[in-house]
């Protein structure tokens, strides 16, 4: 497989090109549980091998170790011919208080902690930090990570700070990427961003991006990278299960009944909800990628199929008709369907 046949978009309004699919490296963290080291150069390597060149990391991920990794598998590549994200927000600070392991979900020694810093300083602190741990020259793309609870100083300090750097070329392009829509619509409205990383919030049972998000990356002419296109699980089978996770909770039962009507439907066009989920997102015109978290060789090998499975577009059609997802969810013209009642 050959990265033509991953497809390639350009971010709006900056020399960044992404493939269409992406390589999500917070697994390789130690997401939820360790993940070897050379399966983890693996996975680098056969993401690779199927064509991705776009790869996204930070800093939170496993307190460094993402980082640190996915620069050491990528080094003995040209570095022409892929792009890298990171993000900045969470400075990594010695931990007085270490207990042995992280807190936050990484299964990594805590030695270090993260600090909140969206001023000028810690961005450029964050950078350099990244650069150092990566081993790389440059990041193609940075994003300010769940700046939530900081919306001034992200948007009066953070960005103003990356976007020097965009222009004076040290950045090809700068963002934001959060699990709400709203306030990444701010930033895409009010702010110097090109692109935002939205996660779970632009997909098959969730489209609520359409409200803010979405609209606000086609009126300015900017993108939208998607994130979190399985819900955190419950999209991510062919047959939903109870007990599957909807954004990090177990799904409650009428969203697995609802997963579960979506899978029937996809079976009747002739795929399936994995394939239906990578898809969604890219129906839309703003959408330029869908980045996925993969920890294995068999997971990059499963996901680039998947994303390479046509998915017929009657099959949103269908879904709208039968009000399982929104009626002004747009086809792969860019153009919302009618609304159409079940």
């Amino acid at each position: 497989m050959t990265h033509q046949s991953i497809g390639r978009r350009t971010i709006s309004n900056t020399p960044v090109e992404l493939t269409g699919l992406g390589f999500g490296a917070s697994v390789i963290g130690n997401l939820y549980r360790v993940t070897p080291a050379d399966d983890a150069a693996a996975a680098v390597e056969a993401a690779w091998d199927a064509g991705i060149r776009y790869f996204d990391t930070a800093p939170h991920y496993g307190l460094g170790l993402s980082e640190q990794r996915l620069g050491a598998a990528l080094r003995h590549r040209p570095r022409t011919e892929y792009t890298v994200s990171s993000k900045v927000g969470r400075l990594l600070v010695p931990n007085e208080r270490p207990r042995g392991v992280d807190s936050e979900g990484f299964v990594v020694r805590d030695d270090l902690r993260r600090e909140w810093d969206f001023s000028r300083d810690g961005v450029l602190r964050s950078i350099e930090d990244t650069l150092h741990r990566t081993g790389l020259d440059r990041l193609d793309v940075v994003y300010l990570h769940d700046p939530d609870d900081h919306w001034r100083q992200a948007a009066d300090e953070a960005l103003p700070t990356l976007a020097d750097l965009r222009d004076q070329g040290v950045i090809g392009a700068i963002g934001a990427g959060m699990n709400q829509s709203a306030m990444l619509a701010r930033f895409l409205r009010e702010t110097a961003a090109d692109v935002v990383m939205l996660a779970g919030r632009y997909t098959l049972l969730d489209q609520s991006a359409l409200d803010d998000v979405l609209p606000a990356a086609q009126e300015h002419g900017k993108s939208v990278v998607a994130v979190g296109v399985f819900n955190s699980g419950l999209l991510s089978r062919d047959h939903p299960a109870d007990g599957m996770k909807y954004d990090y909770r177990d799904a409650p039962p009428a969203l697995v009944a609802r997963a579960r009507a979506i899978a029937d439907v996809c079976t009747a066009h002739g795929t399936t909800l994995p394939a239906a989920a990578i898809a969604f997102p890219r129906t839309h015109p703003d959408v330029v990628n869908v980045t996925l978290g993969m920890r294995s060789p068999d997971q990059v090998a499963r996901n680039a199929e998947l994303h390479r499975r046509p998915v017929p577009e009657t099959l949103w059609d269908d879904l709208r008709v039968q009000g399982l997802i929104r009626s002004d969810v747009p086809g792969a013209t860019g153009r919302a369907g009618s609304a159409r009642c079940p």
